[in-house]
């Protein structure tokens, strides 16, 4: 376990993080959140908290929300009327806290022979940029984190209950169902334990039971509201970047795994080898296992939605298991007492650098967090409550970034990305056919970066164009409302 005065002291460096980042947050453009996705859980949680309905447009239940768990917390904001911008933020501090606790208890179980260093290991949590950035996000990415660590927490434990990582993995799916790859995992523990065959059916059935009994509700949850089994987004993203698909998947890999070592990850990378021959020597199978997870998750989205804007967000998840292998590889590879002082200097050069570094990507996270608010709220925000004040409340809207606009304008929206309208799933990035979905549909106006859709945009009125200063920096231009002709 961990010390209540080691816990204190992960509460008051996360609570640290959360000072820098939003205080950069608001010298720049104000408060917010850094991408337009946590607008849509805003939404589906205010639905939820004051109206009791699953929906993004009132009375209109759908399935564009891929972490229902994640919004339904949300939505207890809403309901005991707290401040939902300050409610989320203190949401992601509580969970940022935890992670890093969890990610302090399972380094221990990780490198037992290096308990001392554990406290490091959960500062790293608490101060790693990709992680600060996620639970100031908005988004659920950083529950999905928490339980994870939980979940191997209880994997290199060793357990026999096995409907308690059923049960977690179950509840994981609710906040995004990608967390079913734990399952990989568990059964390869399952099997690796040299159980009996009469004793591995049984805990396998238990372990199935706990998973099954939230397990089968989401997908009963899906079906009623979209007569999928799956979210909207499960193929709405997968449709819209296929493209990206048509390169090799080594180089994909590589592309999206680049994520991981933007930061101390690549001072940490060489510990992660010596980690993993470590723990095969030992025949620590379960940490095998973990490591196996992380390179398949990042595989997963190098297959199948290998993007890696907004920080490589959606392989976030995997990083804190790479973080703490390099971080035991390293602590059992520095020689700080070696008789050679060449040894010596090395181990205290990757040590000094890792720390700097470290600490230097904290504060740049900082800065990048602080821009990527200032684009959502001069471009997306910024219009949203545009088309609020300036057109009718019956206009129809069709926009590829809804977010924002569906949480402050509150009109009809055609969402070209398929999430809450997922009849352009097939044509999602056909602009002959979306022009044919929103005569069809009578849109009124269409609200996007011009850039992103230049037919459509081509010899329409431009009504307003948002005058953002922050867009342009990132070579982005600057959102658009069109008349529909």
């Amino acid at each position: 376990m961990i010390s209540r005065k080691s816990i204190l002291v992960l509460g008051l460096i996360v609570f640290a993080s959360f000072v820098i980042y939003l205080g950069w947050s608001s010298l720049t453009s104000g408060f917010g959140f850094p991408l337009d996705d946590a607008w849509i859980h805003q939404t589906y949680a205010r639905n939820f908290g004051e109206r009791y309905q699953w929906s993004f447009l009132i009375d209109a239940p759908s399935g564009g929300s891929t972490g229902p768990l994640w919004g339904a917390i949300i939505a207890l904001l809403y309901l005991l009327k707290i401040p939902p911008l300050w409610g989320t933020y203190f949401v992601g501090f509580v969970i940022l806290w935890g992670t890093a606790i969890a990610g302090s208890v399972l380094f221990g179980k990780l490198s037992p022979q290096n308990t001392a260093y554990k406290l490091f290991a959960g500062v790293l949590i608490a101060v790693e940029w990709h992680l600060v950035w996620s639970a100031l996000s908005g988004m659920e990415t950083i529950l999905l984190i928490f339980l994870s660590l939980i979940f191997f927490c209880w994997l290199l434990d060793k357990k026999e209950n096995w409907w308690l990582p059923g049960i977690l993995i179950g509840i994981s799916v609710w906040v995004r169902p990608d967390s079913l790859t734990l399952l990989g995992p568990a059964a390869m523990s399952l099997l690796l334990r040299g159980f009996p065959l009469k004793k591995m059916l049984k805990k396998g059935l238990a372990f199935a039971a706990g998973a099954l009994l939230f397990f089968g509700p989401y997908l009963l949850f899906n079906w009623l509201l979209s007569g999928d089994l799956w979210p909207n987004t499960f193929y709405a993203k997968q449709a819209e970047y296929e493209v990206l698909r048509q390169s090799g998947l080594f180089s994909r890999y590589l592309k999206v795994g680049l994520q991981f070592v933007t930061g101390v990850g690549i001072l940490l990378f060489p510990g992660i080898i010596v980690e993993l021959k470590d723990q095969i020597q030992s025949k620590n199978w379960e940490a095998v296992t973990a490591f196996i997870w992380m390179a398949g998750y990042i595989g997963l989205y190098a297959w199948r939605l290998p993007v890696t804007y907004q920080h490589g967000r959606y392989i976030i998840p995997a990083m804190p298991i790479g973080f703490l292998f390099g971080l035991s590889g390293l602590i059992k590879a520095a020689e700080m007492r070696a008789k050679e002082l060449w040894r010596r200097v090395v181990s205290g050069a990757w040590i000094g650098s890792a720390i700097i570094v470290a600490a230097s990507f904290w504060i740049y996270g900082a800065r990048a967090y602080a821009m990527d608010v200032a684009v959502i709220e001069t471009e997306m925000v910024r219009t949203a409550r545009w088309i609020e004040e300036n057109t009718e409340k019956k206009a129809v809207i069709a926009a590829h970034d809804i977010g924002a606009l569906g949480y402050f304008a509150e009109r009809k929206i055609l969402d070209l990305a398929g999430l809450i309208t997922p009849d352009v799933i097939p044509f999602i990035r056909n602009e002959g056919r979306l022009a044919e979905y929103l005569d069809k549909e009578k849109a009124d106006y269409l609200v996007t970066f011009p850039s992103w859709y230049s037919e459509l945009t081509d010899e329409l009125i431009l009504v307003y164009q948002s005058e953002g200063e922050y867009a342009p920096r990132f070579g982005m231009d600057t959102m658009a409302v069109y008349e529909w002709k």
